[in-house]
Formats: structure tokens, sequence, C-alpha cells
């Protein structure tokens, strides 16, 4: 080939100084054709391997895509159409990774087989030459340098021969390593050229291989059905960027809308209370007693759904039942640690559970919702319009009538503070209520105006006029247990009954009628949903006392004598039907908002679970009162036989005493075999 130097191997043995500042300069090329053909080798080594890992990848690709129909996608749901385009797919790609395969195997033979050869062979070869010769060129140079030596006066004829033999050896050795050596140089200048090339034209050639399998794999009917893809997939896109704006403009939209209610507690009069909701949704906090005295409080999610109130915890796939609340009392409670809280309990009183609203509206709204369930509106075919009707009389009903107002501020003592009165509210539940709401008429039992007191008016003297007097209030302080106190005798010191119970006051409202047990658990009803709606949780504790003579509420804490009941004037009594805790009695007085000189005054409170045993008690004392001529002996078997447990009915305890004496003693005769019965 014209233009290839060379080594004269001719003039190996004459080893001139031209020869060897020649074979430095082939040398030099070796070690050059070397580096560069080591990195040409990683550099072929890395499209083999990204080919060798481009036909795996395809070849799994093609898998995952025939294996989509057999995934099971929370949202995916049963798409044939995709299903069936992945499957084309897959068989395209399948056949293309078979392409890749091929392509590897043809870049392995026709590419890394050339330069692997010419790399690990050729340059191998160089390299192991050019160190013969380096120690074949030593070798001989120092057999030169020991014959020179050879001693002219004293010639020793056997290290002559020796040192002749050996100079003779090496020379050959040098002269036949030299001429392979130059000949490995010179035919490396042909190698070169043949390491270049042959692997890019076996690249090429696999290149080209590929690149004709490709084409008559894809086809027209490949283009058309690629070319239907790319169509819907410019829908697809045109689709999603229609929707991204529209939620883009609707979450402006909501920004804007939702600034004020980024406040926990929002102004109430940018955003009224709906007391007509049957349905709500939302965060609240629900106390959980971890001992006697400490609690813990966790954040749920709270729904009503019917006629129950259902939790769930963030993460949960469903709510759970936290409360039945058909027929449930709610009110507003007073927590130590917390704000907007209320109590929710059960119709039989045996559950109750205190939440904690965020918000003063959310705690409104909570309650009149839980209201208007109890009271089963949501069973009604306008549930919303019922209950809007039913709390718009209510609202209407919130001023106090003025004659009354009149008197009962004439009637309070002075220096006293006036008791918080409320009109009631129909949105609260107590007891079971009747779905047809609309045709609810409470007229016979409560006048309409009717205000309520929450509190009760202790006495700050002695003797009170007016307010004091006409309920029976003593301002003398009392001895519950019958002892007398700085030689004065108790009122109820003779009597031979006395029994003490915790009550707390829950209110108190005039009523029309005092026949009827009913009208005990309206009153009930309607306090405790006006307690709920104006947010009036706090209640007076007090010891009641029950004599025979009288009903005395007692201060705990200075044992004076608060109120008192003249039990001749209590006509009925009656404990609620299903929160046997709730009990109320109604006090016959005279005076009142009716023109005649009676009147009808319902007192309602809330005992430790001894609403019947206080019945009870209070039905012994009028039996005791009524025959007061009985010996001693059937006085102590009526009071052992109060002990007794009471079986009360599912409709609750209940007496209505009437005013004739006759009536009186009949249902004296009737208590008594009641009481022998049990």
């Amino acid at each position: 080939m014209p233009g290839i130097d060379k080594l004269p191997i001719e003039e190996t043995l004459e080893d001139s100084p031209q020869t060897r500042s020649l074979l430095g300069v082939f040398e030099e090329d070796a070690t050059a054709i070397s580096n560069y053909m080591n990195q040409l080798y990683q550099a072929m080594h890395r499209i083999y391997d990204a080919q060798n890992e481009l036909s795996a990848a395809t070849h799994l690709t093609s898998k995952l895509l025939k294996e989509y129909e057999k995934q099971r996608f929370p949202l995916g749901g049963d798409d044939e159409v995709m299903s069936s385009t992945l499957q084309q797919f897959s068989k395209v790609i399948d056949e293309l990774s078979s392409c890749h395969a091929v392509l590897s195997t043809q870049l392995a033979d026709a590419m890394m087989f050339p330069i692997t050869q010419f790399k690990e062979r050729d340059l191998k070869e160089i390299l192991t030459l050019k160190e013969v010769f380096q120690i074949a060129s030593n070798d001989h140079d120092a057999a030169i340098n020991r014959y020179s030596r050879l001693s002219k006066k004293r010639e020793n004829d056997k290290v002559k021969y020796e040192v002749t033999e050996d100079v003779y050896t090496s020379r050959k050795k040098q002269h036949q390593t030299m001429m392979h050596y130059f000949c490995a140089l010179n035919t490396l200048q042909y190698k070169k050229k043949i390491a270049l090339l042959e692997p890019l034209l076996g690249y090429m050639q696999a290149q080209i291989s590929f690149f004709k399998m490709g084409s008559e794999n894809l086809n027209d009917q490949l283009e058309e059905f690629l070319t239907n893809i790319g169509t819907s997939v410019q829908n697809v896109r045109r689709e999603m960027d229609s929707d991204v704006e529209t939620m883009q403009q609707t979450i402006e939209d909501l920004e804007v809308a939702s600034d004020p209610l980024y406040v926990p507690d929002p102004d109430p009069t940018k955003f009224p209370v709906n007391r007509n909701l049957t349905r709500k949704a939302g965060y609240l906090n629900a106390r959980n007693k971890t001992g006697l005295v400490s609690s813990t409080w966790d954040r749920q999610f709270y729904f009503t759904q019917g006629g129950n109130l259902m939790s769930q915890a963030r993460g949960d796939v469903a709510g759970g039942l936290a409360m039945d609340i058909d027929n449930c009392s709610v009110m507003a409670v007073d927590c130590e640690d917390r704000r907007y809280c209320f109590q929710i309990t059960s119709f039989d009183g045996k559950k109750s559970s205190i939440l904690q609203a965020e918000s003063k509206k959310d705690h409104e709204e909570w309650i009149c919702t839980i209201n208007n369930i109890s009271k089963q509106i949501y069973l009604s075919e306008n549930p919303e319009e019922i209950a809007a009707r039913v709390n718009q009389s209510a609202l209407e009903a919130v001023t106090p009538s003025p004659s009354f107002q009149q008197r009962h501020e004439s009637l309070r003592p002075a220096g006293q503070s006036r008791p918080l009165t409320a009109r009631t509210s129909s949105s609260g539940s107590i007891g079971s209520e009747s779905t047809n709401l609309a045709a609810l008429s409470l007229d016979s039992l409560v006048a309409p105006d009717t205000p309520i007191q929450f509190d009760i008016i202790s006495p700050v003297c002695e003797d009170q006029p007016g307010q004091a007097k006409a309920s029976g209030q003593g301002g003398r302080r009392t001895n519950p247990f019958g002892e007398s106190g700085g030689g004065t005798k108790s009122e109820t010191e003779d009597s031979i009954l006395h029994q003490l119970f915790i009550v707390r006051f829950l209110g108190s409202m005039e009523v029309k009628s005092d026949d009827n047990p009913d009208v005990v658990y309206e009153t009930m009803r309607q306090i405790l949903a006006a307690r709920a709606i104006h947010n009036i949780f706090r209640m007076t504790e007090s010891h009641l006392l029950v004599s025979c003579d009288c009903l005395k509420l007692i201060d705990p804490q200075t044992q004076v004598t608060r109120l008192m009941f003249p039990l001749p004037s209590v006509v009925l009594y009656a404990t609620h039907q299903e929160n046997k805790r709730l009990f109320g009695f109604v006090l016959r007085t005279s005076g009142g908002r009716s023109e005649s000189n009676l009147s009808s005054v319902c007192y309602i409170f809330e005992s430790n679970n001894e609403g019947e045993k206080i019945c009870d008690s209070v039905g012994l004392a009028k039996q005791i009162a009524l025959h007061a001529e009985l010996d001693l002996e059937e006085q102590s078997r009526l009071i052992a036989a109060s002990s007794r447990p009471n079986q009360a009915s599912s409709e609750g305890q209940f007496v209505v005493l009437s005013s004739s004496q006759s009536e009186e003693s009949d249902l004296g005769e009737e208590g008594k075999k009641r009481e022998s019965e049990a």
C-alpha cells in the first residue's frame, strides 16, 4: 500500500543508531494507536451495551402492555378501547424488540469482534515483542562488553571460547527478535486501518439491516393506526386543557369566596346561623375520659345520617355509628378548658357525648340540627320547610309578654339581679315526637307567649315580701335533718318523712293545664330547647328536701332555703318518659297571667339518676299528709315501702292530684294498694 512507512529489516543486524532512532518513532506511533483504539473500544462497547439494554427494555415494555388488561385500577374501570389499543401496541413493540435483539447480535459479531481481536491480540503482541527485544538487546550489549575485556597478555582459550560463544548466541537472538519486532511494527500500520474500518462497517451494516426490518414491519396499516392514535391523543389533550382551565377558574373563584371562611370563628353577621338544617357534616372535637378527672380531645369528622350521628376518622373509608340521636336531648355546656361545647344525651339517658365545634356559628347550627333530627323532622316530605316553620314560631316568641314582664318586675325583690328569661322554642327534642309536626298545637298545654325562668332568685333577708312569699320562699336557715338550732323549731321538725336529694334547676314556666302529665313533658322539651337555642348551660345545684309539709330547695353551701313549695299546692309531678334523670312538678298558686285567681307553674329539675325516686318520695309525702290520722305503725310501713324499687311504666311516672278532698283520699287508697303490690 503506497504511503506506508516501513522499518528496514535488512539493517537489523547492523543495528545502527539511525535504525534505532527510526524504531523509536514506530514505537511511539504504536503507543498512540493503542491509546486511541482503547478509547474507541470503550465507545463501541457502550453502543453495544445500550443496544442490549434497549432490546431488554423494549421486550419488558411489550410484556407490561400485554398485562394491562389484568390490572385493577381503582379509578380506571373496564376500558375495553384502551385495552385493545395497548394490545395492538404491544404486538408492534414486541416485533421491534425482536429487531433490536437481531441488531444486538449483529453488533456483537460485526463491530465488537474485530476491534476486540485487534485490542487483545495485535496490540498485546507488539508489547510482548518490545519487551523481548529489549531483553535481547541488553544481553547482547553485556556479551560485547565481556568480549571487549579479554586480556591481551594472558590469553585463556577456555574463557575466550565462552565469551565468543556468548556473543554469538546473544547477537543471533537480538537479530531474530529485532526482525520479528520490525515485521510486527510494519504490519501494525496495516492492521490499524483494518481495526478502524471493520467495526464501523459492521455497525453500519447492522443498522441498515435493522432499518430494513423496521420498514417491513411498519407498513401502511400501522401508519394509519398511529395517525388515529395521534388524533385521539390530541383530543384528550384539548379536553384536558379545557378541564384544567375550568378547574383553575374554579380555584380562583373559591379562593375569593373562601377567604372569609379561613378565619376559624367567622363573623355571625356575615354568615348567619341556619337553624332549619336536618343534615350537617363537619369536624368536631370529641371528649374522651382517660381517668377520673383527666380527659383527651380527639378531632374527627362527624355527619348526620337519618336519625344517627356518624363519626369518621381521617383516612377511613366509611364512618361508624357514634350515637342514635332520635328523641335525644342536646344542650350547650360549659367546659373549663374549651369553648363552643355541647352535650348530646341519648333518649334513655345511658349515653352522652360532649363535642366541641370550631366556631360559634357551627356550635349553634349543630345544636339546632340535632334538635330538628331528634324531633324526626327528617322523616317528613319537606323537612327544611317544617323545620323553618317550627323555628319561626320559636323566634317569634322571643320577646316576653309586657304584662307578665311588668308583673314579674314588681314581684322581684329589691337588690336582686333580674333572672334570665327567654322565650321557649319548639325546635328542642325531648321524648317521643310525632313526625307530623305541622299539625302540632301547644296552646292547649303552654301559652305561646310564656317566658321561661332559668335561675332561682335566692333570698337575701329573713323575711322577703313579694315573690318570696308568693312562691312559698322562706328566708330562715333550715336544717334538712330536723335538728333545732338557736332554740327555734323547724317547720318540718314534726314530720316523720325527711328525704334529701341533689337536684339542678333547669327552668320554670307558667302552664295552662295541671291535670295532664303531658304538660310536664312539653315543659321539659321547651325548656331544654330554649337552653340550647340561647346557649344557656349553667344550672343551679340545690338540695331538695321532701317532707310531709312542703318541698324545699336548700342552698348546699349556706343551708339557706331558696324556695319552699307547700305540699298541698303540688298538684302534678312526673319523670321524663325515657330520661329518668329529668323530673318536674306543677305548683298551683294564687295569681298569675290568667284572669282567674289561680295559676299553675311547672318546675323542671335534673337529678343524679333519682327522678323516679324523688317522685316516689313526693307521692309518699302526699299519702302521709292525707292519712295523718293513721297510727305510727302504718306510717312506718309506708316509709319502708317507699324504699323498695319502683317499677315505672314505659310512659313515665306521674300523679295527678285533685283539689277535692274525696278524690285525694281515693288517690291515697290507690297509692297504698300500689305500694302494697310493690
